[in-house]
C-alpha cells in the first residue's frame, strides 16, 4: 500500500490548530498555536513548525520548536501564546506574529502584537518587538488578537481583531455586566467600549477612517522594519453588521488575508463558532462582501445540513487557505477530548470557481490525501480518523470541558481511540476506496470504570455552553442488548453486516464478513448495546 495521509494529517500525539498554512519556496509549511493534549485551556505549548513538499502531502516533518513562550517579556505573567502568522518580509527574513494569551479573563485579549524574526521559514525566531507607533508608543488600538499578516507586493499588511455581540444590542451602553465583561477581557476603559458612541453614523456607514468600536476586524500598514506602524489600523467591514452581507455571518476572531488573481480574500472563524466563512474585495481594506462558509467542522450548512443534525462536536476553528502545488486547500481544526482545548490540525481540498466563489466542502478523513483511502486486506486505520461522530445530540464547545459522557476521542497515555460509544452512535470515514473488501474488523473493548479516561486537571464551564448540554440517557431503562457495530456504506444506509463486540476489558480484534465491496464508498459504524465500548483501530 503506498504511503497516505489522512485528518488529522500530523501525527495523532499533536495538537496544533489555528492553521496558517504557507508555501514559502518548494515547502508548505504549517503555522498554529500549539494545544497539549488533554489540556485545560488554550495554546498551552511552545509553537511548533510541521513541513512537507509542496509535491508529497504525506510527508510531513517536524520543524522543531520554533519560539517558546519565555521568550517574550511577558510571559512571567501571560505564559500562553495564541494564534499566530509568519510573513517573508522585504528583507528576505522571516517574521511572525502572535499575542500573548494568558488564563480566560486574566489579560487573555489585551495584550499587544509581538514579533519575532528569523532567517528561516521554519524559525527558531527571535524575539524582535511589539508592533507600535512612529513615537515609540505600543500599539493596541482595537482589540490585539489573531494577527495575520500578508507581503502585498511589498506592502506589509497586518489584519487582526475580534467581534462580540453585545453591542448589536440597541441598550448595551445600559448593560453594565456585558461592559465590565468586555473591560477585564480586553484591557479597555468604559470610555474605550463605549466610544462607538460617538460616531453612530459609522455604524452604517462602515467608513474605515472612523473611530468606531473596538470591536471588529482591522487592518494596519507596517514599515520595513516590520514593528512600525506606517498607516494607522482601521475597520475593513462595518463592526455592526445588523443590515450588512455579514448579518447571518458575523466575525468573529482568526483574521486571515489571501490575494487571488487581484481580489482580496478575508478569511474568518464567525460568531457560529464552528466555521470558517470568507469575504471578498478589490481593496484590502474597504468593501468586503460576504461570499460564503468554506468549511464547518460539524458539516452544518453543507447540503443544507442543520446543527441538530451535525456530525461532530463543534467549537472554535480557525484557518485559511493556500494553493499548494496547483491545488487549493482550506486547513481548520477538530476538537478532541471533549472540550475546545485540544484541537487537531485538517484540511480539505476547494476549488475556486471562474466567478471566485467557494462551495463548501465536506469534512472528510482523507483530507490531504490525492484522492480517498486505500481499503484493502490487511489494511488497518485509527479509529480517531472518523469524520463523523455523534449520538444525535452533540454539544457545541466554548470555553469549556465537558463532565458529561458522549462519544469522544481521547487518550490514555499512548492509546488514541473514540470513547464512552453509546447506544445509536454513528461513526463515519469519508472516504475509502474498497478492493474486494469481503470483510471489515475493528480493535474494541467494553469500557469500563479502570479503562475509562476520567478528567482530573482544572475544570472550567462557561455559562453559554450550559444551554447545550447533551442529554443524557439512562441505559438501565431497557432491554440489556449484547453490543455490537452495524456496517454500513452510507450514514442512512442499509446495514451491510454487523461485527459482533465481545465482553473482553483488553483491546481485542473483532470481525464480521460482508458482501464484497470494490470502488469509493464511505464507511460507518452503528453501535448497539447496553455497554459503552471503546474503538481503537479499523481492520480490512
Amino acid at each position: 500500500m503506498k504511503k497516505q495521509v489522512y485528518n488529522p494529517f500530523l501525527p495523532l500525539s499533536e495538537y496544533i490548530p489555528d492553521g496558517e498554512p504557507h508555501v514559502f519556496g518548494d515547502r508548505v509549511y504549517h503555522y498554529g498555536s500549539h494545544d497539549r493534549e488533554g489540556g485545560y485551556t488554550y495554546c498551552m505549548d511552545d509553537y511548533v513548525v510541521y513541513s512537507a513538499p509542496v509535491d508529497d502531502l504525506t510527508a510531513w516533518k517536524c520543524e522543531g520548536v520554533s519560539y517558546r513562550a519565555e521568550q517574550d517579556p511577558d510571559y512571567a505573567e501571560f505564559p500562553y501564546m495564541y494564534a499566530p502568522d509568519v510573513v517573508k518580509g522585504n528583507d528576505g527574513c522571516f517574521y511572525l506574529y502572535y499575542c500573548m494569551a494568558g488564563e480566560y479573563g486574566i489579560g487573555g485579549y489585551s495584550r499587544p502584537i509581538s514579533v519575532a524574526v528569523s532567517k528561516y521559514p521554519q524559525g527558531p525566531f527571535t524575539y524582535l518587538g511589539h508592533v507600535h507607533f512612529a513615537d515609540g508608543s505600543i500599539m493596541k488600538k482595537y482589540v490585539c488578537f489573531d494577527p495575520a499578516v500578508m507581503n502585498d507586493n511589498g506592502t506589509i499588511r497586518l489584519f487582526y481583531g475580534t467581534r462580540y455581540g453585545f453591542e448589536e444590542c440597541n441598550d448595551f451602553d445600559s448593560k453594565e455586566e456585558y461592559i465590565k465583561q468586555e473591560m477585564e477581557m480586553f484591557g479597555k476603559t468604559r470610555e474605550e467600549i463605549l466610544s462607538y458612541r460617538s460616531h453612530p453614523e459609522s455604524c452604517k456607514s462602515g467608513n474605515p477612517n472612523d473611530p468606531d468600536s473596538v470591536m471588529g476586524p482591522v487592518m494596519a500598514v507596517l514599515c520595513d522594519d516590520m514593528v512600525t506602524i506606517k498607516e494607522e489600523p482601521h475597520h475593513i467591514i462595518p463592526y455592526k453588521v445588523k443590515g450588512t452581507s455579514f448579518e447571518e455571518h458575523p466575525f468573529f476572531e482568526g483574521a486571515s488575508m489571501r490575494k487571488i488573481k487581484g481580489t482580496y480574500y478575508f478569511i474568518y472563524s464567525s460568531w457560529q463558532n464552528h466555521e470558517l466563512c470568507y469575504a471578498t474585495s478589490a481593496f484590502p481594506d474597504r468593501d468586503f462582501i460576504f461570499r460564503g462558509t468554506i468549511v464547518s467542522n460539524g458539516d452544518i450548512g453543507f447540503q443544507g445540513r442543520t446543527n441538530d443534525k451535525k456530525v461532530a462536536m463543534t467549537g472554535t476553528t480557525h484557518g485559511s487557505i493556500e494553493l499548494i502545488n496547483g491545488q487549493w486547500y482550506v486547513f481548520y481544526h477538530r476538537l478532541t477530548h471533549k472540550s475546545d482545548y485540544s484541537r487537531q490540525s485538517c484540511a480539505e481540498k476547494i476549488r475556486i470557481d471562474e466567478n471566485g466563489e467557494i462551495a463548501q466542502v465536506e469534512i472528510t478523513s482523507c483530507g490531504l490525501n490525492n484522492g480517498p483511502l486505500e481499503a484493502e486486506s490487511g489494511s488497518h486505520y485509527p479509529s480517531v480518523i472518523a469524520c463523523n461522530l455523534t449520538n444525535g445530540n452533540m454539544p457545541h464547545g466554548s470555553n469549556s470541558i465537558y463532565q458529561i459522557e458522549f462519544p469522544n476521542i481521547t487518550n490514555k497515555g499512548e492509546d488514541r481511540f473514540i470513547a464512552e460509544i453509546e447506544d445509536g452512535t454513528v461513526i463515519g470515514y469519508k472516504y475509502f476506496s474498497f478492493d474486494r473488501i469481503n470483510s471489515i474488523g475493528v480493535t474494541a473493548r467494553i469500557e469500563t470504570p479502570e479503562n475509562k479516561v476520567v478528567y482530573n486537571g482544572p475544570l472550567r464551564v462557561d455559562v453559554r455552553c450550559m444551554d447545550d448540554q447533551p442529554v443524557a440517557k439512562d441505559n438501565n431503562a431497557v432491554e440489556y442488548r449484547k453490543p455490537s457495530l452495524e456496517i454500513r456504506l452510507e450514514e442512512n444506509g442499509p446495514a451491510i453486516g454487523e461485527i459482533a463486540i465481545g465482553n473482553s476489558f483488553e483491546w481485542t480484534d473483532y470481525r464480521a464478513d460482508i458482501p464484497v465491496v470494490n470502488g469509493v464508498h464511505a464507511l460507518f459504524f452503528v453501535y448497539h448495546g447496553s455497554e459503552k465500548i471503546q474503538l481503537k483501530e479499523i481492520l480490512f
